[in-house]
This record gives structure tokens, sequence and C-alpha cells, in this order.
């Protein structure tokens, strides 16, 4: 589990790199949009649930622009959880100056939030590129299932894993003429490190170690349904939410909504 505790560090690096102004005005489009920071599906499948005197959370919330969004459609009360104390402070200030005052963030490793929060919650979110952070789903998802109360959802929107078989540009093997070229195995094991930074928060620099580990469509689903939590929707997209746009609409699948209840 040292891994964790050194992605910790770097993502804290990061947020310390971040680019200028960085996640500093989303308290506007808070203020001013219906449903910011959300894609026109998820919007749609979230404006189908009903949050009316609900609890939720999001784990690995970043800086809680996606929950504090969720918030308009009536939810009682939110929890964001991140393990990156910066940017879950950031997350709080976006919420004072949005003048949402139902919904907390809570810096902690997901693995180990305590179990005062167990059976709390009925919605949970994850959202693009939060699993990729875990080694053991299984570990993950009874995790997430403890802290869902009896009928509470758990929802996955995120890049689908066919999209590690792709390069990327800039990457060594990437061929922007020949986009239909997968390089990498859909069933790779080990993990993925890297050193540059998190380029969409801070641009690259030589940074502290970060380590993903991919995870196969199956791995998720099983995962998921060795818990009390049942798999009750799945669409897959043919376009990238958090990556790159460039093998959008090329008939690769390429993001999922995943939908699961206890």
């Amino acid at each position: 589990m040292n891994f964790i505790s050194k992605n910790k560090e770097a993502w804290e690096e990061a947020f310390d790199h971040k680019h200028s102004n960085w996640g500093e005005d989303n308290y506007k489009r808070l203020l001013n949009e219906h449903l910011p920071f959300f894609c026109s599906d998820l919007a749609f499948e979230l404006t189908n649930i009903d949050f009316k005197g609900k609890e939720v959370a999001q784990f690995c919330c970043n800086n809680g622009r996606e929950l504090l969004s969720l918030m308009q459609l009536g939810a009682k009360s939110g929890i964001g959880f991140d393990i990156a104390e910066n940017i879950v402070k950031q997350a709080e200030d976006t919420a004072q100056k949005a003048g949402i005052d139902n919904c907390k963030f809570v810096a902690s490793n997901i693995l180990e939030i305590p179990k005062e929060y167990h059976n709390s919650f009925d919605f949970i979110m994850f959202t693009v590129g939060a699993i990729t952070w875990f080694e053991d789903l299984n570990t993950l998802f009874r995790k997430v299932s403890d802290c869902l109360k009896p009928g509470g959802i758990i929802l996955i929107h995120d890049s689908h894993p066919f999209m590690n078989m792709l390069p990327m540009p800039g990457e060594p093997y990437y061929d922007g003429q020949h986009l239909d070229r997968v390089t990498y195995s859909y069933f790779r094991k080990e993990p993925w490190i890297e050193n540059e930074g998190m380029e969409y928060i801070s641009g690259q620099y030589s940074s502290k170690t970060f380590t993903s580990f991919s995870h196969t469509i199956s791995d998720i689903i099983n995962s998921i349904i060795q818990t009390p939590m049942r798999l009750s929707k799945i669409k897959e997209f043919n376009y990238d939410v958090g990556l790159s746009d460039i093998y959008n609409e090329k008939g690769f699948p390429l993001s999922y909504i995943l939908i699961a209840h206890k």
C-alpha cells in the first residue's frame, strides 16, 4: 500500500505546481450554470435519479466541482473524499464561494474512510480517472458497499479500459496517420509509473511518482458483484471524457457509465 502514500505526495505536489488560476473560478460556473462539469449523457442519468432528501458522496472528488454540481439536484447533504489535502482545501473554498453549505470535504485515503461513514450514503459517485488509482478493486468496492445504505446507488463515469490500449499524442508509439492501431495489452497487469506531473493540473515537470493500474470491464463488474451490490446498468460511448478526443467516433469504446444498487 506504500504506493498510495506516494500518490498522495505526488498529487499534492502537482497541486502546488498547478496552472495559474486552475480551479479557482469553478464557483462562477456553479452559480450560473445548470449541472456544470457533467457531459450530457452523465447529466441525463443523474437527472433520472431522485436525490431529494438524499445523502450523497463522491469518492476521489478532486477539487469538488462535480459533487458541488450534483448538489443542484436537491440532495440533503454531500461529502467529498480525496487523498490530497491541498486539493480538498480548494474544494472547501469553492463550496464557500458558491454558497453551498450542505456539502463538506474530507481528506482521506478512500480505503481508510472511517467506520462512522458506513451505511451513510444513498448515492456514491466515481468520475473520470478515479478507480485507476486502486490496485485491488475488490477492496475498493467493499468499502463502497460498506458506506452505502441498503438500496443505495453507486455510479461510475470513466474512460473505458479500452483506452489503455491506445497510444496518446507524445508517446513513442503514437501515429496520427494510423489511429486504428492499438499498442498496449487490454489485460496489462503491471502498473503505470509516471514522473512527469499531472498534466491537466500542472503541466509536465520532473515530479514525484504516480502509480496507477489498468482494469478491464470484467474486473470492474466482477469486483462489484462480489459485494452486496448488483449491477443495474452499463452504457458505453464512442467518445472520451478525460484523456483526448483524437479517437472519438472511430468505432472504439472510449467511455462508460455504470450503475449498481446495494
